[in-house]
This record gives structure tokens, C-alpha cells and sequence, in this order.
């Protein structure tokens, strides 16, 4: 039997999905025969998808997805699966297979993840900004949402959100996020613009055989490269609790070669709208961490350059 994982199920229950796990072991078995698969163990720490070990015609050691459908977000396993053919193995995990109509992706097997090696802060920034920056490049017609309408999209969840929990952090950290995403909504330039993972953490990037780290489950946008370093630092919220949060900034755009203002702006609205969803699903403390870190960072008169 498939043991879905606990947040994946309230991820379901929470986009009003819940005939998705039910249908679950249907799905997988019509894939098994479809793609000759054999479907092993669930990882049990996903969120966002049901994951579990497959064999590939018997010999081939891979990972089958199936992402929880999202009504807001229609297109998140077509815009995942283009950012996994265009990356072509590089920055990101080689994929295999896909069905994006139900949500379906087949990637290469990689290690363990950067988050399991315990590694320092300073290191795993500088493992995932290299990451990152294998997989930016232009792809003009890769049908992606811009970074303008990813403004858009954090701007409309910060605001719903925030109001649906009752508030869970401060309105100075709610509006420094509104304000800031509506600045990088304007900032954005198609002919800047790369193809950007989108969720740039250490749970996402995985030891490849060659030792370095392949980034997984990219959310796929056409952007500034900066927005991919801003899912970054928005990570790790006890650095943010003390000291000066932008010298945390400044050393991500240095190893990026971006601009710290950018990244610092992106950071603040991914930390307040992942904060959120944390709490919305109950993944906590990181959640409150996150919140906290918000609260504290609206208000400080930050330089971030």
C-alpha cells in the first residue's frame, strides 16, 4: 500500500484535493505498467507530491512524482517538466519520463540531500548558487510564468493568506513584502530574463554521482536570476534573527554575480509567503521561525547593497 505522507495529504486537503490521494494507487499502478515501472518506498518527507523509488524496465534506478494537483496553479507539473528538458541533466536532475497531465514526472535517482549532510550555512549557500547558476539560461518560448506575474502571484497569497490564518505575523513584515514585490514586478525585463529553478533550498538539492549537487522539483519561471537567489536567503531564518541579515544577502549576490538589492527584495516576499504556507499546513516550527525572521527584519532600516 502507498503511505502517503502526512503533509502531502493536508497539502491535498488544503487546495481542496482530497480525490487525489484516494485515486493515488490507480494512478501509480497504470503508470507502473505504462512506463515499466516497479514503484518502491514513499520518501516519507515530501510535501508537495507523492515520491517514491522506481525501477526503469527493471534496471534503471529512478524517482516517480506525482505533484498535488493545485487549482491556482494549474501548470506546476508542464512548467516542472520544460524546466527539466531545458536543464538537460545540467543544475537539475535528467528526466525521464513524463505525463504532466496528471501530474506525473520520472527523474534520475540522486543521493542524499544537501539539508541530510549538515553541512554550514556559508557551504550550502555557495553549493546551491552553483546550482542555480547551471541551470540559468535564455529560453524566450519556454511558455513559463514571468517574474512579473510570480510578483503578482506572492503578492495575491501573502494578502489572502495572512488574512485566512488570522494574522501570524506582523502587518510591517506583510507590507514590506507587498511593497517589495511589487517593486520587482516592475523590475522585470524579458530580455534579462533566464530560466530559473524557482525553489532553491537545501531539502531540494541532491548529491549526483560526480559529487557535486543537481537541484530537484523546480517551479519554473522566466526571471531575474535573482529571484533564485532570493528562495535562498530566505532560508536558514535564525541567521535573520540577530546581527545584520543583508551581509547574508550580499555574500549570495557576490557568488551569484547579482545584485543584492534584488535579492534582498525577492527574499523578503518568499519569506513571509513560504512562512505562510508553512503554517497553513502545519509544518512547523519552520514556520514560525520564517515569521519571526520577517517580523524582525521589517523593522530594521536595511542597506541591503
Amino acid at each position: 500500500m502507498l503511505q502517503v505522507p502526512e503533509a502531502v495529504r493536508r497539502k491535498a486537503i488544503a487546495a481542496g484535493v482530497a480525490w487525489w490521494v484516494d485515486a493515488l494507487p490507480d494512478v501509480v499502478a497504470d503508470l507502473e505498467r505504462a512506463w515499466s515501472l516497479r514503484v518502491g518506498r514513499v520518501f516519507p518527507d515530501a510535501t508537495e507530491a507523492l515520491v517514491a523509488e522506481a525501477l526503469l524496465e527493471g534496471t534503471t534506478p529512478a524517482v516517480l512524482k506525482l505533484v498535488v494537483p493545485q487549482p491556482r496553479v494549474p501548470d506546476a507539473a508542464r512548467h516542472e517538466a520544460t524546466v527539466l528538458r531545458l536543464a538537460r541533466g545540467e543544475g537539475c536532475a535528467r528526466l525521464l519520463r513524463e505525463d504532466p497531465a496528471r501530474g506525473a514526472l520520472l527523474v534520475e535517482r540522486l543521493g542524499p540531500s544537501l539539508h541530510a549532510l549538515g553541512l554550514p550555512v556559508e557551504r550550502r549557500h555557495d553549493v546551491l548558487v552553483d546550482a542555480a547558476r547551471r541551470v540559468w539560461r535564455p529560453a524566450p518560448d519556454a511558455g513559463l510564468p514571468t517574474g512579473a506575474a510570480k510578483a503578482a502571484r506572492l503578492a495575491d497569497h501573502v494578502t489572502r493568506m495572512w488574512a485566512e490564518l488570522d494574522r501570524p505575523c506582523s502587518a510591517a513584515a506583510v507590507e514590506q513584502a507587498l511593497a517589495c514585490a511589487e517593486r520587482r514586478g516592475q523590475a522585470h525585463d524579458d530580455e534579462r530574463a533566464v530560466l530559473v529553478h524557482g525553489d532553491v533550498h537545501a531539502w531540494n538539492a541532491l548529491r549526483a554521482a560526480g559529487g557535486d549537487f543537481k537541484l530537484v522539483d523546480p517551479d519554473g519561471l522566466l526571471a531575474e536570476p535573482e529571484y533564485d537567489l532570493g528562495v535562498v536567503a530566505r532560508e536558514d531564518p535564525e541567521v535573520y534573527l540577530t546581527g545584520d541579515p543583508a551581509r547574508w544577502t550580499r555574500r549570495l549576490a557576490r557568488r551569484g554575480g547579482a545584485d543584492p538589492t534584488a535579492v534582498w527584495e525577492w527574499a523578503v516576499v518568499e519569506r513571509v509567503s513560504t512562512g505562510l504556507l508553512l503554517t497553513a499546513i502545519d509544518l512547523q516550527p519552520v514556520g514560525h521561525r520564517m515569521l519571526a525572521a520577517a517580523d524582525r527584519i521589517a523593522t530594521l532600516d536595511v542597506d541591503p547593497a
